[in-house]
């Protein structure tokens, strides 16, 4: 990992190394982090759906169940979840019900994603909770984990 500002390795840095070692095991590269208001480091993840013979095991998923358990608590207002793909509508909407204060995503993902393409969960007359939403931190490098990935089982 190379260190982000300041020689400090940053929440995208973490999730990106989350990402490359998720596709080392096989899974679809995608990392996760959650971090809370002083910065520091609750949980972090990689997808783990093939490992675990489990669906639901995404990146951001396991990465907010741990986060809240570090907690002791179900609630992550404070907190950011920085995630190398645009969350699907299932993580979005965990996110939603976790409290995340903020959802910070590399990738967009017109096909798959639910923050700013398709289900568009947190714009939904439904939610109860609306995270502020960053997307495109270090795009291209989240996007290039995917393509390699993807090409290679092609």
């Amino acid at each position: 990992m190379r260190p982000g500002k300041g020689g400090r390795v940053t929440p995208i840095e973490i999730a990106l190394a989350e990402a490359r070692a998720a596709a080392a095991r096989g899974e679809v590269p995608v990392g996760a982090v959650v971090s809370d208001a002083t910065g520091r480091i609750l949980a972090r993840a990689g997808n783990q759906v093939e490992a675990l013979h489990d669906p639901s095991a995404h990146a951001e998923m396991l990465a907010l169940r741990a986060a809240a358990a570090a907690r002791g608590g179900k609630w992550l207002a404070d907190c950011t979840l920085t995630v190398t793909l645009e969350p699907c509508p299932m993580c979005a909407q965990a996110a939603a019900f976790f409290r995340v204060g903020r959802v910070v995503f590399g990738a967009y993902d017109p096909k798959g994603g639910g923050v700013e393409h398709g289900a568009r969960i947190f714009a939904a007359a439904s939610c109860h909770h609306r995270p502020e939403v960053v997307g495109g931190l270090r795009e291209g490098e989240c996007a290039s984990l995917l393509r390699e990935f993807f090409a290679a089982r092609r």
